[in-house]
């Protein structure tokens, strides 16, 4: 595809032209007759938000590698206590003082927004103290035993490239085992304050811990990084021989022995003592809990029963779309049939994992030609797909995107989980791949980094509801690109939202009025034709996360929303391309900065 650099790009940005430059106004004081001009409200606003970067990223060690700085890579995350925990609230309270004391008034263009996010941001992040998920570290979903292993395998951010690089991941291997103890600490207080984890999840775990206990070490996920250590030609043979020496003991000593006493800890005192509800509600003042959760993963002030009808609504909708499909390709029987024949008939399924990396890789090459019909700004990172590691396959989502490194050196990945080909059928492949890739996720996160003139903490940063709601409204994006002309495809374009549109009812369910884990899942079979083993694994993802789901379909309202009310104020002056450069350009926002920014940029388009 096309590309364009992105340091230009931000000149679209609310409409204009020097958005991304410094702010001029500074303020001035008189000495002794003589002007001396002091630092602006914009260098000081920007030296405020970097130091918050640098700062946060020594606090967060493994959020550092990912986004490519290098400096702690040896480095695991704080051990869970209440002294980090006071430190990690403490710094949030001092950052939003600091920024309160910058007068806003003084600010405009990127200023201004980044003054905004950074200012909700720290309130969020002290609201969010007072609720005890680190008394919850770890579940099926995500949690250090499993970022681990992927950093761990070599085939992520971590970088196996140097000697040093090897022994920064051995000493960050040492933090890892310190971390896990903390977590079991953690856990165990969670017992006795009845904040646990549901034992369906609890269950889920296990196994993602008894993969890593294995006798030999070369069977290890963590021994990839020393077969690539045979072949690299930068590191001596003296060094290689101690490395090996060195790297696989503490696969063996500290490695497996640290998920080992995980999973004793919670297969035998755990389990017993798991919740045998799965609602927040449940918890201790679990209500304002999930109030939280929705408000920020929506950024909008929603209730939990705004999203429940709205759920409902949409699934209704849907249904009746999918019933005009039915008619389309003739099937004969009701509608819960043909979900069973869309579910099981054998033409909807590829036959090995390398036969569906390689139809979605197919489909890249389809919507990456035709991206440029409604795109004029394209990411420079391209990206690849990959299928996902076994050892991480049993638990994890469908599909899922990582974004590329910063600076070029690893591409995005587009992952795609062939654990069980039953639950990957063809007629997805168009609109996942929209979805994850291009131009959902991809486009969305890898312009963001690329963006210049961005602070590092919006770089870096984001919204469940902007990013998911992007990908969902990308989706919709499919028939103006020339693509979902076969009946199945656009059927499965359907599907994808419906899933979206359940978690709306589902999430708000569970968490908000009491659903149990199985009138989740009746729910979504009766709506969809979702592989009964997909239906478990969402329904055990919104009771792990909850809140996180209901962001999909809610972003994606709200970005459909303002390109309508572009295209009815500016009629024929209203250019896709460039509300699309508008929405993606500044990178993640919250849906009322990016609303104002929107109807900001209207304004201007219309003089």
């Amino acid at each position: 595809m096309n590309k364009k650099h992105l340091g230009l790009a931000v000149a679209f940005s609310l409409g204009l032209v020097a958005c991304g430059q410094p702010n001029t106004v500074q303020s001035q004081k008189v000495d002794n007759g003589s002007v001396i001009v002091s630092e602006s409200e914009s260098d000081k606003a920007n030296a405020l938000f970097q130091t918050y970067f640098d700062e946060s990223m020594q606090m967060n060690p493994i959020a550092a590698t990912y986004v490519g700085i290098s400096d702690y890579n040896d480095r695991f995350s704080p051990p869970i206590n209440q002294q980090n925990l006071a430190e990690s609230l403490a710094f949030e309270k001092q950052y939003l003082a600091k920024i309160q004391a910058i007068d806003a008034r003084a600010l405009t263009g990127q200023d201004l927004l980044s003054y905004q996010i950074f200012l909700q941001d720290r309130k969020m992040a002290i609201k969010g103290a007072q609720f005890p998920g680190h008394l919850m570290p770890i579940h099926q979903m995500g949690g250090a035993h499993t970022y681990f292993a992927t950093l761990g395998s070599g085939k992520s951010a971590q970088p196996f490239n140097t000697a040093k690089d090897y022994r920064n991941f051995i000493s960050r291997a040492q933090g890892f085992a310190t971390y896990m103890d903390s977590a079991i600490v953690a856990m165990q207080e969670g017992i006795q304050k009845s904040i646990v984890l549901p034992k369906p999840l609890i269950a889920k775990v296990l196994p993602q811990l008894q993969v890593h206990l294995l006798e030999d070490v070369t069977q290890s996920v963590f021994y990839g990084p020393l077969v690539m250590l045979k072949e690299n030609a930068n590191i001596t043979d003296a060094d290689k021989t101690q490395i090996t020496q060195d790297y696989a003991a503490t696969i063996k000593n500290v490695i497996i022995p640290a998920y080992a006493r995980v999973h004793q800890f919670m297969q035998d005192t755990y389990l017993a003592k798991g919740r045998d509800t799965f609602g927040l509600n449940d918890l201790p003042n679990g209500n304002a809990w999930y109030e939280y959760r929705i408000e920020t993963n929506t950024t909008l002030p929603l209730t939990a029963q705004d999203i429940h009808t709205f759920g409902q609504q949409e699934v209704a909708r849907i249904l009746a779309e999918m019933t005009k499909v039915k008619q389309t390709v003739e099937f004969a029987g009701d509608l819960p049939a043909f979900f069973e024949f869309l579910r099981t008939d054998p033409q909807f399924f590829f036959e090995s994992e390398q036969a569906l990396i390689d139809g979605y890789t197919q489909v890249k090459q389809k919507i990456d030609s035709r991206v440029p019909m409604l795109f004029e700004v394209f990411p420079k990172a391209d990206y690849e797909v990959r299928a996902v590691e076994a050892f991480r396959a049993a638990s994890s989502a469908g599909a899922s995107y990582q974004s590329p490194a910063p600076d070029g050196s690893r591409p995005g990945i587009f992952y795609i989980n062939a654990f069980n080909l039953k639950a990957q059928p063809k007629y997805l492949m168009e609109t996942l791949s929209i979805h994850e890739a291009a131009p959902g996720h991809h486009f969305q996160i890898a312009i963001q980094q690329e963006v210049e003139s961005l602070p590092d903490f919006r770089k870096f940063g984001g919204y469940t509801v902007f990013a998911e709601g992007w990908a969902l409204y990308a989706e919709s994006l499919g028939k103006e690109m020339g693509l979902f002309t076969d009946p199945y495809m656009w059927y499965g374009r359907l599907s994808d939202e419906q899933l979206r549109a359940m978690r709306l009812v589902v999430d708000t369910g569970l968490h908000a009025f009491g659903w149990t884990r199985q009138q989740a899942i009746d729910f979504m079979v009766d709506n969809s034709s979702l592989a009964l083993t997909d239906i478990e694994a969402e329904v055990e993802r919104y009771i792990a996360i909850g809140g996180q789901a209901v962001s999909y379909k809610v972003g994606q309202r709200h970005i459909r929303m303002l390109r309508n009310k572009a295209q009815q104020s500016l009629g024929d002056k209203f250019d896709v391309k460039k509300f699309h450069t508008q929405v993606l350009v500044d990178g993640a926002l919250p849906m009322p900065i990016l609303e104002a920014k929107i109807d900001k940029w209207i304004e201007q388009q219309k003089r």
